[in-house]
């Protein structure tokens, strides 16, 4: 039987990650508890984290959820512009996936599974489909 393995990122490839989401983070103006809650950390390890020089090992949904978190702004930038893509994961919002909440709440509530129908949801916005 053949066994499974994951591997880690690179730690390169997470100081990456972990810069880009830090950045998004502020871009977005998220709280302390609402970015450690996106990346699935605690409060405490979210600032050791986000701090250049981390040694931490991030798990592979952790890598996931940044890494889809970078591409929601992404998307976000190009379908809205300053300053709506700022914005936009605070607002309340009527969409499918959000039932009038703030897309940040719903992401936080709904884990990987939402943070990846959300960035979806801003993909088709952006795509027109």
């Amino acid at each position: 039987m053949e066994s499974l393995v994951i591997e880690r990122a690179a730690p390169e490839r997470q100081a990456v990650a972990l810069k880009a989401f830090a950045r998004i983070a502020e871009a977005w103006s998220l709280t302390q508890r609402e970015a450690a809650a996106l990346a699935d950390m605690s409060g405490s390890t979210w600032k050791r984290a986000r701090k250049p020089g981390y040694s931490g090992d991030l798990t592979q949904d952790q890598m996931l959820r940044l890494s889809a978190l970078v591409g929601l702004y992404k998307s976000l930038e190009l379908y809205f512009g300053d300053p709506v893509s700022r914005e936009w994961v605070k607002l309340p919002n009527r969409g499918p996936e959000f039932d009038g909440a703030r897309p940040v709440d719903a992401m936080i509530a709904g884990g990987l599974p939402k943070i990846l129908r959300v960035r979806t949801y801003a993909d088709a916005l952006r795509g027109g489909v």
